[in-house]
């Protein structure tokens, strides 16, 4: 596969517009926005997917209430913490 592939995409007027007005501030290319874009978009689901995994792993093994007591000490302990600043 080439380096990079043209394509051809439909959006509606308002996004284009929107679009063209930041892209003119920024001084970036079509290009660029798209790309950043798209891979925002492609980071956005390989998290999603992960936090499906992590989900499904928690219905299968949910936490001991031990575990949560121990999570929840964590965690009022690094609240009170962050008060001392």
């Amino acid at each position: 596969m080439p380096s990079a592939v043209k394509i051809a995409v439909t959006v509606p007027a308002q996004l284009y517009k929107a679009m063209e007005s930041a892209r003119k501030r920024q001084a970036r290319s079509r290009s660029a926005i798209v790309q950043e874009a798209l891979r925002h978009w492609l980071r956005q689901q390989a998290n999603a997917a992960l936090v499906r995994e992590y989900e499904r792993g928690y219905r299968r093994k949910p936490e001991a209430k031990r575990e949560i007591d121990a999570a929840m000490a964590t965690a009022i302990g690094l609240l009170h913490d962050e008060d001392d600043w």
